[in-house]
């Protein structure tokens, strides 16, 4: 257990994290247990489709909630109301200018927030490691996981 890797959330991140795992081990948990109850009822359970459906989505809910247990216990939020620095760091949200004046904005997160579609970026990814303790005004440049060399400005940070 020694090498395990350290989990960065932000305050939100952690919360959905919190709020996930009480679902699943209440209101999601009683619902699978009411359909196993159920597909019992039908009879041998040898050839019992319901059955089988019910107890494979309990096994990965227990998968599921076993894995947000262990991402909280080693979790280290970070809080980003006490950085008075405009340093990037995780829970920034940093806007990028292209040198064609094309403008992107990301959420730096932890590994585990990562959501291309709401643009939030782990720290680890190629763009967010570029980003983090950097400051308005720097340039950076990284490689895409497409392969692709991206040139940017850092034109705003807002946490």
């Amino acid at each position: 257990m020694d090498n395990i890797k350290e989990i960065h959330l932000t305050p939100e991140g952690r919360q959905k994290l919190v709020d996930e795992l009480a679902f699943r081990e209440g209101e999601k948990d009683a619902e699978i247990i009411q359909r196993i109850q159920e597909a019992r009822g039908f009879g041998d359970l040898s050839e019992n489709a319901e059955y089988d459906a019910a107890k494979e989505e309990q096994a990965k809910n227990a998968a599921r909630i076993a894995e947000i247990r262990q991402i909280l216990s080693v979790a280290k939020v970070v809080d980003t109301s006490k950085s008075r620095s405009m340093k990037i760091s995780i829970g920034c949200v940093v806007e990028l200018e292209d040198a064609k004046g094309k403008r992107t904005s990301f959420t730096i997160v932890g590994t585990t927030e990562t959501n291309s579609l709401d643009h939030k970026i782990s720290n680890e990814s190629p763009a967010g490691a570029a980003l983090i303790g950097r400051k308005k005004g720097d340039e950076v440049e990284f490689v895409t996981p497409s392969g692709t060399s991206k040139k940017y400005t850092i034109v705003g940070i807002t946490r």
